[in-house]
């Protein structure tokens, strides 16, 4: 695995950490993970897709990661070692709440025609 990608995926475990049980605002709830995270070449930004399973209002939970993120960055740098921390861009991934859905979709279309065999 080249340093790059062991850089995201260092950065992707301990976001993960960090959001789950260090971040200690009121609007981060719910079954939060971190799908993916890409670092620029020059370490200056990181995207984080965030997947929320569960909660309503996703927005406010993004909305408060962004507010977070001063905190969140200073806890990544503490725990990964990289030449810059870098500013952090929160996006919503909802890649595993759309499996779940076409799941259900296909396990609806099976148990249908199932039944309709039997007749």
């Amino acid at each position: 695995m080249q340093r790059h990608e062991r850089l995201e995926q260092d950065a992707k475990v301990a976001l993960s950490q960090i959001i789950t049980y260090e971040v200690k605002n009121p609007s981060v709830t719910g079954l939060i993970s971190v799908t993916d995270v890409k670092i620029t070449p020059d370490q200056k930004y990181a995207k984080i897709y965030i997947s929320i399973f569960g909660k309503q209002n996703k927005e406010k939970v993004i909305e408060a990661l962004k507010q977070s993120s001063g905190f969140i960055r200073t806890e990544l740098g503490k725990s990964v070692r990289m030449r810059n921390v870098p500013a952090l861009v929160f996006e919503l991934d909802d890649s595993i709440e759309y499996g779940t859905h076409m799941d259900k979709i296909i396990s609806d279309v099976v148990k249908k025609d199932k039944e309709n065999n039997k007749n």
